[in-house]
């Protein structure tokens, strides 16, 4: 074979294979082209089956839809005419009314035209009788008043002053006689004892030994003692006993309280003395509290305020003429409810009334102004009964009688602070004398406490070392001293002792 034609058979053979795999990929061409047209004609139709169906249900949604607005529609309709036939009606009926409302006012109009006649007939019918009495009495109206008047009058004076003077014996003879008989009975149905309290308390020693322990090195511990008390320790040769004398009985108290403590303890030294001091205060204060509640459960008083109750109790220590004061307020409480009773006034009012009535002597040391007005304002602030306010303060007349209680609480007062050996004068203006050596004192600056002791011939003074010096304590007796001589009267001298002590106190811990 030729070097040529070994040439040209590949080359023929390469484009006759390429000429068939063209023929070949036409001819794939072709037969997926005409399967593609026949999937879209196939969508087609059932694209526009689809639409077909979705107008046809579309078509038919409206026309319910379009049913049911002309239903509504009808509907509506229908109830407007309802409503408008129903207004018609009405307007009907109000113009029926009006008519029937506008021939009433026009016959009431005509009736009252027809009263005026009549009225203005018989007023002129009235005239005419007065005239014609007056033409034959030969008086007229007002002179034939007067002189029945006057003939009237002089006929019943005589029996109209007889018959009020009778009424006037026999009304002043029952009154009295019914007053006498209420008091009487009242007194006779209380019969609480009466006891004055005393200015000095005694205290039983278990041995002689203990008096020594009680004065302390030097009289160190029982001058401690008067300093935190303000009493006055008397011990003299009487075996086994200690007198402590004060006229303020709350300081008597505590005292006496914080020495039973400090013999019964043993250990007296003057910082134990402070502590049993503070400690007796205390329970002075829960005593005070106790007092207070009994005295309202005795005297059968409910519903007080408890602050009222504890400024009640303090009337326990304080006296008035010798005599106990919430002994003597308990005493009225029961009075007062007596005579209530037997006068039909109100029993728990006048009760109250009474037992309240001094409530402001617990703390007129402390706050001015007459116990009375101090009273009214305490149970004022604490929300008492205004009832029970007028019913207590008018016992010293200061304020006028407003309720049958109040008169009821001043004769129950004069009852109890009247009977035989229920006070004592001397004894009220010894007590007077010695507060008001306490007054002077304190009104100075500076002053922390003072009191009055040794029976009023001397008054300690304690004074704050940071506003007080020594130099300005020695001006400060002088001048106490001065104002006692000008403003009290008092037999013999009273000594004046300012004492000036500071104390510096730190903690190891």
């Amino acid at each position: 074979m030729s070097p040529l034609l070994t040439v040209l058979l590949p080359l023929i053979a390469a484009v006759a294979g390429g000429a068939l795999g063209y023929y070949l990929r036409y001819v794939v061409s072709a037969g997926k082209k005409g399967s593609m047209e026949l999937e879209i004609k196939q969508m087609m139709l059932e694209a526009k089956e689809k639409a077909q169906k979705i107008e046809e249900e579309a078509k038919k949604d409206v026309e319910e839809r379009k049913k049911e607005v002309e239903k509504e529609l009808k509907e509506k309709q229908d109830f407007i005419k309802k409503a408008e036939s129903r207004i018609l009606d009405r307007e009907v009926f109000l113009d029926k009314r009006q008519q029937d409302l506008d021939t009433e006012v026009e016959q009431v109009k005509k009736k009252i035209e027809e009263v005026h006649t009549v009225k203005a007939r018989v007023d002129e019918m009235k005239k005419e009788q007065d005239t014609a009495l007056e033409r034959v009495a030969k008086l007229s109206k007002e002179e034939a008043k007067e002189e029945l008047m006057v003939r009237l009058e002089k006929e019943s004076q005589q029996d109209m002053v007889v018959r009020m003077q009778k009424l006037e014996q026999f009304g002043a003879e029952k009154l009295e006689s019914k007053a006498r008989e209420i008091l009487t009975t009242a007194i006779h149905r209380l019969g609480n004892a009466v006891t004055t309290d005393v200015l000095t308390t005694s205290i039983a020693l278990p041995s002689e030994e203990i008096k020594g322990k009680i004065i302390g090195k030097e009289g160190r511990n029982i001058r401690a003692f008067e300093r935190a008390t303000g009493v006055d320790v008397l011990i003299d040769d009487t075996p086994g006993l200690i007198t402590l004398s004060c006229f303020d009985p709350v300081r008597r108290q505590i005292a006496r309280v914080a020495l039973e403590n400090l013999i019964i303890d043993g250990r007296i030294q003057p910082a134990k003395i402070e502590d049993s001091v503070q400690k007796a205060t205390d329970e002075i204060n829960r005593i005070i509290k106790e007092k207070g509640e009994q005295a309202a459960y005795e005297a059968g008083v409910l519903n007080l305020d408890p602050r009222v109750l504890m400024i009640l109790g303090r009337l326990h220590f304080r006296t008035s003429y010798g005599q106990n004061v919430l002994q003597h307020s308990i005493e009225m409480a029961h009075i007062s409810g007596m005579l209530a009773e037997e006068l039909g006034a109100d029993v728990q009012i006048a009760r109250a009334g009474a037992l309240v009535h001094d409530i402001g002597k617990a703390v007129d040391h402390d706050v001015q102004g007459t116990h009375v007005e101090i009273g009214r304002r305490i149970l004022q602030k604490f929300g008492v009964d205004d009832r029970i306010i007028k019913a207590m303060q008018s016992h010293h007349e200061e304020y006028p009688y407003e309720t049958p209680e109040s008169i009821i609480v001043q004769v129950a007062d004069a009852i109890s602070g009247g009977r035989p050996g229920a006070r004592r004068d001397s004894v009220e203006n010894y007590l007077k004398r010695l507060q008001e050596l306490e007054d002077i004192a304190n009104s100075f600056p500076g002053i922390e406490k003072s009191y009055a002791i040794a029976a009023g011939r001397e008054v300690r003074i304690f004074v704050r070392p940071d506003a007080i010096s020594d130099l300005e304590a020695r001006d400060l007796a002088r001048n106490i001293a001065v104002r006692i001589e000008q403003e009290l009267k008092y037999p013999g001298e009273i000594k004046v002792a300012v004492i000036r002590e500071s104390r510096a106190i730190e903690f190891a811990r």
